[in-house]
């Protein structure tokens, strides 16, 4: 080295020494883990012990390791009340916030730990946006609760509530579920937004085997952890980066392993997010025609009775690949984090459980689980979880019970006002009507509750959790806050929803809807802060919710 190079690096080593830092570990790579761990979320209330292991990896391989925090909010926690409104607007914040500690401290590579919700996709666009050769792992999910001898989830004690209300458990019972349905630390323990983000991120090729479905608490998730630090010095070695491994036939690869999981509505939001940060345009229409091609092989809760945990025992997410692939299904050729290709990491693994992961000759249906819908109601597109959605709710038509927040629409339901083969709409919750694009899963879970899964739907601008079943259609776009035409949406309209046909039909006429578009006033809302600047800059679901440069 010159001398003008060690010139330049006495001030920066000084300050690296002022860390307790020797010469022996500054003279090596300096590793950035992300950490998202803190004491709020259940999900990342073991990632301090993920983050040590993922250290001692990083050490054993010759790197150093350096942590940095990554913010993340419990969708359960914010759900119901102005606190979901910054659940997905933190999913850039957390992508901004690592573009900038990774840049300012010249990290050589990163390993990322996330594990719920908007901390997944923020940091998976960190890690494509910023090109430093990276890898994931994640937390781990919660194992399954148990309530009266049955294995139960989040989305159970959400049900119970509306089930409460309409008289059908009594308050011990009630009781039951708050205690007992999330037991461990983890994210959710159903193929909810976490796990379907943790489980397609080992798809994509950003996460080694096992990263979505091996339990939080199980020693297993230490040991993946360290690997995890270790692997990621090979990838720094081999100069393997983020957009050599995140290529428009990966993002296919995840859509197509999307369908056969049954995941999570949000996908369609982050999916299109993260590939936008590789400049890959992932557009609604590409969703059908993967499904249509895509057989649901698995109905995790909420869409059935098994977990994330006999996901795991069944083969994992290697296991569905592996079938996927035999059949033709992925791309197998694609590079991954391994250093090996789709086709490599997923040899030999088989699904060691058909009640679990059915084999593709007996799907529980021929098409993917995530459906997209257009109309006149929703010409952009939105989307439903078809695999969530009985067979009795695929085609509906019904009245619109129009409300104009998600408190209306609860009011609503718990009071007994919505009644069979109504549409509940419930409009401005979209990314910029929220602002925020709130999740409604407590009324999907009050109406469930009520027992009126069966015979009512609804539809709305905002979004869904992942632990939402029945017929819920979100991300109507345009959203009614940019005027779309479910702004537009008049008490006692009748509404047509045909998921099989994809299509969703506001049965009023077109030079009736102009005469209403003519008198139409924006809704107001006063917001300030973060949500103002994000309301102004954000774009459609329809097109991930990314934010306007």
């Amino acid at each position: 080295m010159n001398s003008d190079a060690i010139r330049k690096d006495v001030p920066k080593r000084a300050l690296l020494h002022a860390l307790g830092l020797t010469n022996e570990e500054i003279d090596r790579p300096l590793i950035g883990v992300v950490s998202s761990y803190n004491e709020v979320v259940p999900g990342h209330m073991n990632i301090d012990k993920v983050v040590q292991a993922v250290k001692t990896g990083v050490s054993m391989a010759g790197g150093t390791p350096l942590v940095f925090p990554a913010i993340a909010v419990c969708d359960g926690l914010a759900m119901g009340h102005r606190g979901m409104k910054y659940s997905l607007v933190t999913r850039e914040l957390i992508a901004d916030s690592t573009e900038a500690m990774a840049i300012a401290h010249a990290f050589d590579a990163l390993v990322l730990v996330p594990n719920c919700d908007k901390n997944v996709p923020g940091l998976l666009m960190a890690a494509a946006r910023l090109n430093l050769p990276a890898i994931f792992v994640s937390g781990g999910p919660m194992l399954a609760g148990r309530v009266h001898g049955q294995k139960t989830s989040f989305s159970s004690a959400s049900e119970a509530v509306g089930a409460y209300a309409a008289g059908k458990i009594d308050k011990e019972t009630l009781d039951e579920y708050e205690c007992n349905t999330c037991p461990t630390c983890g994210s959710c323990s159903g193929m909810y937004t976490a796990n379907s983000m943790n489980c397609l991120t080992e798809v994509l090729g950003m996460g080694l085997q096992g990263n979505g479905t091996i339990p939080a608490v199980y020693s297993a998730r230490l040991q993946l952890a360290k690997r995890a630090g270790m692997q990621v010095m090979e990838l720094l070695k081999n100069n393997i980066r983020p957009r050599d491994i995140l290529t428009k036939e990966a993002f296919e690869n995840a859509l197509t392993v999307d369908m056969a999981l049954g995941c999570s509505t949000n996908s369609a939001l982050h999916l299109p997010a993260i590939a936008h940060e590789c400049g890959i345009t992932l557009n609604l229409d590409i969703i059908n025609e993967i499904s249509a091609r895509t057989p649901n092989v698995c109905h995790l809760a909420p869409a059935g009775r098994t977990y994330i945990e006999d996901l795991n025992e069944a083969g994992g997410v290697y296991a569905v690949m592996n079938e996927l692939a035999e059949a033709g299904l992925l791309h197998t050729d694609v590079l991954t984090c391994t250093g090996k290709t789709v086709g490599e990491n997923i040899a030999g693994c088989v699904n060691k459980n058909p009640d679990v992961i059915r084999p593709l000759s007996n799907p529980y249906s021929k098409t993917g689980g995530i459906a997209v819908l257009r109309g006149n109601l929703a010409p952009d597109g939105c989307v439903v979880k078809r695999s969530a959605v009985s067979d009795a709710m695929q085609h509906h038509v019904g009245p619109a019970r129009v409300f104009e927040s998600e408190e209306d629409a609860m009011q609503a339901i718990l009071g007994g006002s919505i009644h069979p083969n109504d549409v509940v709409v419930i409009r401005y919750e979209g990314p910029k009507g929220g602002p925020g694009m709130r999740e409604m899963l407590n009324p999907t879970s009050a109406i469930m509750g009520c027992g009126l899964g069966e015979s009512v739907a609804l539809i709305t601008d905002g979004r869904f959790s992942g632990a939402t079943r029945g017929a819920a259609i979100g991300h109507i776009s345009p959203e009614a806050a940019v005027g779309g035409p479910i702004a537009l949406v008049q008490e006692g309209d009748e509404i047509e929803i045909d998921i099989p046909n994809n299509a969703i039909t506001l049965h009023v006429s077109d030079e009736e809807l102009a005469a209403r578009k003519a008198v139409w006033q924006p809704k107001k809302q006063a917001v300030t802060g973060y949500l103002a600047r994000y309301a102004k800059l954000v774009t459609s679901g329809a097109q991930g919710a990314v934010l306007e440069i």
